[in-house]
């Protein structure tokens, strides 16, 4: 496998028909800058997707989710995603933004449009196109 190719672990949380996303810092040198995206990141060595997604979720809003499901695996020519789901059972209002510059609930809408409007970084944002792509895939599958 090529080296230079990242394994990631990232969480579709959903509630009421809204998934939670983070609007990651807009600083040079992270993937996608200013974009939203999904609550999620690289594996440790030696560390199970399964295992890194649950430390990712805690290291960046504080939350471990009581049932986190695989939903599948996204590989490209940069990263190899592997996708969880779960409901998400807590407010925003208890979640603390450990990491990335905002977190918001997008709703369907919203993902199809790709881009989403921040309050607290007062301006319009283009989601990674990967997270809109594996959302739609969830949404489908979910209607079925």
């Amino acid at each position: 496998m090529n080296n230079s190719i990242v394994r990631v672990a990232i969480a579709i949380l959903y509630q009421n028909d809204k998934f939670l996303m983070q609007l990651r810092d807009d600083i040079p040198n992270i993937v996608y800058p200013g974009h939203w995206g999904l609550f999620g990141g690289h594996l440790e060595p030696g560390e199970t997707p399964d295992v890194a997604v649950k430390r990712e979720l805690l290291e960046e809003i504080g939350y471990t989710p009581p049932n986190l499901l695989e939903f599948g695996c996204y590989p490209d020519e940069k990263a190899i995603r592997h996708v969880y789901y779960a409901p998400l059972t807590v407010e925003l209002n208890p979640l603390v933004l450990l990491e990335g510059w905002d977190m918001d609930f997008l709703t369907i809408d919203n993902i199809k449009q790709g881009s989403y409007y921040s309050q607290k970084a007062k301006g319009i944002y283009p989601l990674v196109s990967t997270a809109q792509k594996i959302l739609l895939d969830f949404v489908q599958i979910l209607k079925r």
